[in-house]
């Protein structure tokens, strides 16, 4: 999207107009048409796939005395190793939720910590950030819209992920923090007569407003401004890496290589049953041959007559080599780990998982740092909006904190060990977020607290092993 950070300049000075928006557009509708086939792919769509289109060969082959019947048989198998790719990595690195934390105990923040609370809960947010994690990872990029609605009479802020192939973002460094968003989408009319028009609906966003156009027939028009008070561009990205590729791109023509192979084994296994019967030395009229064909029965007389079918000698070790290399190597290219695989059987430990995994962690580091980057700028829209509620002021976004956690097998009994030796050499919360099964240290935290002031004071204090009252008497004991 570098391309279009020249247009830039341009707006700020001129501001936007119809033939600079037709103009980006326009430019734009390669990248949407790779995005959908991306899309399309990872739906495994017929459309999408290159396997589910192939045609027969054409051989021009077929004579008086030649008849095809190949082309009888042309299946065609997908195997989704790109959509496995994204799943696997969504998985592992949003399978347990993004934590949001705010300094409960700072006075400052505590409207500002129930107000991310009730928007995290209200809004869905663990949904709709695994939903926009998905769109990243196989589009190269996602959006996100911050924006206001109204519930019971009452402005809130919400937010919604918009189609990564609809959104274009005008940006000096990083599209998580855009000058300019314009998102562009079909959509349906009813005209006066009644009947349904076909439109383009775009919405330009700027640092303060909205600009809404409609094309017709002469091309792009302006039909509303709205201020959007959120004081920046509320269409923003998440970018999947610095080169905006999905996850799969690097390995698609192996993908295809392996949805040929399969395709064209299963073809020539099922082929069997189209063989060709030979006969040798047997003489057979066509009365003869429905005969056989009816019974299931042949008989023969002499020892120069033979029966067999014409089939082709598959090497099946050498398919199977082929298979596992390519799936080999989809796996390596693509950064992913096959979870099903024998290496991941049994109770290992946590650092064997760590390097079966480590692949997959280094490009879960990188999404993480891109999607905390989108976080931090989209948290900032709205502080904008809820400082204008006063709720906070503009600038709390800069006190929330995001925690991620990596979706692995835990070995609880070897986390507990290890964070028994950090008791007093760390924090309690950094302690306890290093337990995979603590989803919200706050909330953990405050369970705690809670346990002392219930249980704590019930419980009469512990003697000494040496006390006073250690030492019985043995007719005491006897007795007892």
């Amino acid at each position: 999207m570098d391309a279009f950070k020249a247009y830039i300049p341009f707006i700020l000075k001129n501001g936007i107009n119809e033939e600079i928006l037709q103009q980006i557009i326009s430019e734009h509708r390669g990248i949407q048409q790779d995005i959908r086939k991306h899309q399309e792919r990872y739906e495994a769509s017929e459309e999408g796939v290159p396997i589910l289109k192939r045609p027969v060969k054409s051989l021009n082959l077929e004579s008086e005395r030649i008849r095809r019947i190949d082309e009888l048989i042309n299946n065609k198998l997908n195997n989704t190793f790109d959509s496995e790719v994204v799943d696997t990595k969504i998985g592992y690195f949003l399978g347990n939720p993004i934590n949001y934390v705010v300094d409960k105990e700072n006075e400052k923040f505590q409207s500002l910590a129930a107000t991310i609370e009730d928007f995290r809960t209200r809004e869905n947010i663990p949904d709709k950030d695994t939903t926009l994690g998905t769109r990243t990872s196989i589009a190269g990029y996602g959006a996100r819209l911050v924006y206001w609605s109204v519930e019971n009479n009452k402005p809130i802020l919400k937010v919604a992920n918009i189609d990564p192939a609809e959104c274009i973002f005008l940006y000096e460094e990083s599209m998580s923090a855009p000058t300019f968003g314009i998102q562009y989408y079909p959509s349906v009319e009813i005209l006066a007569d009644g009947t349904k028009s076909q439109v383009t609906v775009v919405e330009f966003h700027d640092q303060s407003e909205t600009y809404f156009f409609r094309n017709d027939t002469n091309g792009f028009e302006l039909y509303d401004i709205q201020p959007h008070n959120l004081d920046s561009c509320p269409l923003f990205g998440v970018e999947n890496n610095e080169s905006l590729n999905g996850e799969a791109i690097k390995v698609l023509n192996l993908v295809d290589a392996y949805d040929r192979t399969m395709s064209d084994a299963n073809s020539e296994i099922e082929a069997t049953r189209l063989a060709i019967l030979i006969l040798r030395n047997i003489g057979m009229d066509d009365d003869d041959v429905k005969q056989m064909n009816k019974l299931g029965l042949l008989e023969m007389f002499g020892q120069d007559v033979e029966a067999k079918y014409l089939t082709k000698d598959v090497n099946d070790t050498m398919i199977e080599n082929h298979l596992n290399r390519l799936e080999k190597n989809i796996h390596k290219f693509a950064k992913s780990v096959d979870f099903s695989d024998e290496a991941f059987g049994g109770n290992i430990s946590g650092i064997a998982i760590k390097f079966k995994t480590m692949a997959l962690e280094h490009k879960a580091i990188i999404a993480e740092h891109k999607f905390r980057s989108a976080l931090q700028y989209q948290f900032k829209l709205l502080c904008a909006g809820w400082a204008k509620l006063g709720i906070c002021s503009p600038d709390d976004y800069l006190n929330i904190w995001f925690g991620f956690k990596r979706n692995l097998p835990s070995n609880i009994k070897e986390e507990a060990e290890a964070t028994s030796l950090l008791k007093g050499l760390v924090s309690e919360r950094t302690r306890l977020s290093l337990l995979s099964f603590v989803d919200d240290v706050e909330a953990e935290i405050e369970a705690l607290k809670e346990d002392q002031v219930e249980f704590g004071n019930k419980l009469d204090p512990l003697e000494p092993i040496d006390g006073p009252d250690s030492e019985l008497d043995d007719d005491v004991i006897d007795d007892e």
